[in-house]
């Protein structure tokens, strides 16, 4: 039982070689802000998704543009045998969760207070390399 866990944790390990993941948590914009700029970069190879965020006007884009930047050295870490340019790395993930929610209280007429929600969020960003994926597929067929 034990070998057979082992081997399936080392089969993960390679899968993951060519993938990289970083993680914003508690980002104090609200969710539905952050996927209007993550919807721009989804499907789209790491230096376009770059310019995107760069020219953007949003806010959000931002911080979207240090998160990839932070997952681009992660990935660096992870294969440092190999170069950027080569690799055709490409966003392969981004999605965005719902964090904590800060709740406050604005006066209103009449005694009265309205609640005033606070939102914030999670982005996931994870990268993944076509070459690396085309020699697993070809290294699974032989």
């Amino acid at each position: 039982m034990g070998a057979r866990k082992r081997i399936a944790a080392e089969q993960r390990k390679e899968e993951n070689k060519g993938r990289s993941v970083a993680v914003l948590n508690n980002c104090p914009t609200s969710p539905r802000k952050m996927r209007l700029v993550v919807e721009m970069i989804r499907g789209v190879e790491v230096n376009r998704a770059l310019d995107i965020l760069r020219f953007s006007t949003k806010e959000a884009s931002k911080k979207v543009e240090k998160l990839l930047l932070s997952a681009i050295s992660n990935w660096q870490k992870k294969n440092e045998e190999l170069r950027i340019e080569k690799s055709n790395l490409f966003v392969k993930e981004v999605f965005v969760d719902g964090g904590r929610m800060l709740k406050r209280l604005r006066p209103a007429p009449q005694g009265r207070g309205y609640r005033v929600r606070k939102r914030s969020n999670h982005v996931t960003i994870v990268l993944d390399s076509q070459t690396m994926n085309q020699e697993q597929v070809v290294s699974k067929t032989n």
